[in-house]
């Protein structure tokens, strides 16, 4: 089985080299890439040495109508030329030309993962019809999360017999391998002593994360618990504005805006933290919950995506209903009263248990199966 994936807009994803690894492991699937980014990608030399094909199309999303038109005829070219017995698309900018492209060349089998369901519901409706669009040319689709699958019906009347639901999933074994040495360190850097409760958010700062929630509940927790500090990762374009809005709030001194931690130090970073906060709307799934849960983090999370698929509330991490810093506030204050090392504990066994990356694997060589003998 030939599976092509298509992939823009990031040339460096981690999940195709753990499939790819897997693959090498069990002699099949055979995989092809087509990568359209701005600049040469890594990924190229990586799976070349694994014997899997990466063909790079230069594509800038800054000049996304353009770039799409001018992407349409090398697909197709390409698809052509390959004759993949499956194309799968991951994300609109490749999937749009992508399944178009897939089409063309005949291919019958084209699979969609909608990896950024929501985004353009809430942020650039113009182009919610090209959603609607790519499910009626996809033959299968994979959604992340129920929210995820609940949309793609209900809100884009995608037709719910394509609908496969399939979590992302993450090698447990990478990430949540802590160093007792890294976790010192860490705290001797943001001036963390045993006294404090720690506090750590993991984002990029773009609106739909709900960072300015997260600040409104620090100061909230703040004027509850002023031992608490907050460890706030991630880098975007809001976040001067999150800064401003802490020194506004009068807590600039108990919030850390850290621009990154290095991928490896990531488990350590959760091993210092008591409590995990996230405020996103309309998360497709969200990764860090996976690695938070799995590092035995309790979790306070609006109810969306990963969190809302694996938490049952009070018991093993805390959903609150509304994205509001109030919200995120009483949540917290629910689990302080509880045992937050249980519920840490209880999130931990949930998270491995439904959010490992062998079980993505056994999904989507689910839907592949699937879509080989055309159920």
């Amino acid at each position: 089985m030939h599976v092509l994936h298509t992939f823009a807009n990031n040339g460096t994803v981690p999940y195709l080299t753990w499939f790819t690894d897997r693959a090498k492991r069990e002699g099949a699937p055979h995989y092809s890439f087509i990568l359209m980014v701005p600049e040469r990608p890594p990924m190229i030399d990586e799976m070349w040495e694994k014997g899997f094909q990466v063909i790079w199309i230069r594509y800038d999303d800054r000049r996304r109508k353009r770039g799409l038109l001018r992407a349409l005829p090398l697909l197709w070219w390409h698809m052509l030329r390959l004759r993949p017995d499956i194309v799968h698309c991951n994300l609109f900018d490749d999937s749009l030309p992508g399944l178009i492209a897939a089409r063309l060349a005949g291919i019958r089998r084209r699979v969609l993962t909608r990896q950024d369901t929501g985004y353009h519901w809430m942020h650039a409706r113009r182009w919610v019809a090209l959603d609607r669009w790519n499910n009626r040319m996809a033959t299968h689709i994979i959604a992340i999360s129920e929210e995820n699958k609940r949309f793609i019906v209900e809100q884009e009347g995608a037709d719910a017999r394509k609908l496969h639901l399939v979590h992302n999933g993450i090698p447990p074994e990478r990430f949540t391998r802590q160093d007792e040495g890294v976790m010192h360190g860490l705290r001797e850097r943001y001036g963390l002593s045993p006294e404090h409760l720690v506090f750590g958010s993991v984002a990029r700062y773009v609106q739909w994360k709900g960072h300015r929630h997260v600040v409104d509940a620090a100061a909230r927790i703040v004027s509850q618990h002023p031992n608490a500090r907050f460890l706030l990762c991630g880098s975007g374009a809001l976040r001067p504005q999150m800064e401003e809005l802490a020194r506004t709030l009068g807590i600039a001194s108990k919030v850390h805006f850290i621009d990154r931690i290095e991928p490896a130090d990531m488990p350590s970073f959760y091993g210092i933290l008591d409590v995990f906060l996230h405020a996103a709307v309309m998360e497709p799934f969200g990764l860090v919950y996976a690695e938070a849960m799995m590092n035995g983090v309790p979790v306070v999370s609006t109810r969306t995506g990963a969190a809302a698929d694996a938490i049952i509330d009070g018991e093993n991490g805390i959903l609150v209903d509304g994205p509001s810093g109030e919200a995120l506030a009483t949540g917290v204050e629910r689990l302080l009263e509880r045992d937050r090392r249980a519920i840490g504990l209880a999130g931990r066994a949930t998270a491995l248990r439904m959010y490992p990356f062998d079980v993505m694997w056994t999904g989507t060589l689910g839907v592949y199966q699937k879509a080989m003998t055309g159920s």
